[in-house]
């Protein structure tokens, strides 16, 4: 039944990856101040994902020594991936690197892989953390599936052919849940650990990837709004946690 939930939840996120077709029907003005705003709201239920719930339940399942430490470890994992993989979340639709298009299936690739192991590994948990995950995952995914479609698109791919590469790099995320479900089972402590460089991979998206580009925008009306969703995304977690 545990892997039942899995395939589902990473069927559910690799679906995900063809909400570039949106982008066949809605006007780039339009679609531009859709992304923003998802963007301010990703970045604050990452945020508030990681410290109001997988921290959280990280530390019921292991120490909080160990906990922290490898949440530091999450976020210099995630850091060096994006430094040194080319993982690149263009969110504009537009990535100044001129080698990016097979480089940025492939960080897409590696990246929902490692979506497919948080959410194996959340739900060795519990089916409910498992649920929670998924939904952050999704959250994060459609702004950044989006601008990844818009990258490609760019890079000379046609929308057709964009769509379909898309949706190739997000069954990856099968890959890293069934390697998350057979470690979970083999490795003690491995919920736990995997709970903690998630939480770290989420504070360092939400901090070092979405954030800035929530600052690119000067705009004093768009800045407040881009506050309200942040503030919002937090809040949602927060309510999720008080409620769940």
């Amino acid at each position: 039944m545990q892997l039942l939930w899995i395939l589902l939840s990473t069927l559910l996120v690799s679906v995900v990856s063809l909400v570039g077709a949106l982008t066949l029907a809605v006007k780039d003005k339009l679609l531009k101040a859709v992304l923003f705003l998802l963007v301010a709201f990703s970045a604050g239920a990452l945020f508030g994902g990681a410290f109001l719930h997988l921290i959280p339940e990280a530390i019921e399942q292991g120490s909080q020594q160990s906990v922290f430490i490898f949440v530091i470890g999450g976020f210099v994992l995630f850091f060096l991936l994006e430094k040194y993989l080319y993982w690149r979340h263009c969110h504009d639709g537009v990535c100044h690197q001129h080698t990016f298009t097979y480089l940025n299936l492939f960080g897409d690739g590696l990246h929902n892989f490692i979506d497919g192991l948080v959410i194996a590994g959340s739900f060795a948990v519990s089916v409910k953390l498992g649920l929670f995950t998924t939904l952050l995952v999704i959250i994060h995914e459609i702004p950044q599936e989006l601008g990844d479609f818009g990258v490609l698109v760019y890079g000379g791919f046609s929308r057709k052919k964009a769509l379909f590469y898309n949706f190739l790099s997000g069954l990856c995320a099968f890959g890293g849940a069934i390697l998350g479900y057979f470690l979970s089972h083999k490795i003690g402590g491995f919920s736990h650990i995997l709970l903690g460089l998630t939480a770290g991979g989420f504070i360092y998206i939400s901090s070092a990837d979405l954030v800035p580009e929530i600052h690119k925008e000067t705009d004093a009306r768009k800045s407040a709004l881009s506050l309200v969703f942040f503030l919002f995304g937090i809040a949602l977690m927060y309510i999720l946690k008080k409620f769940s």
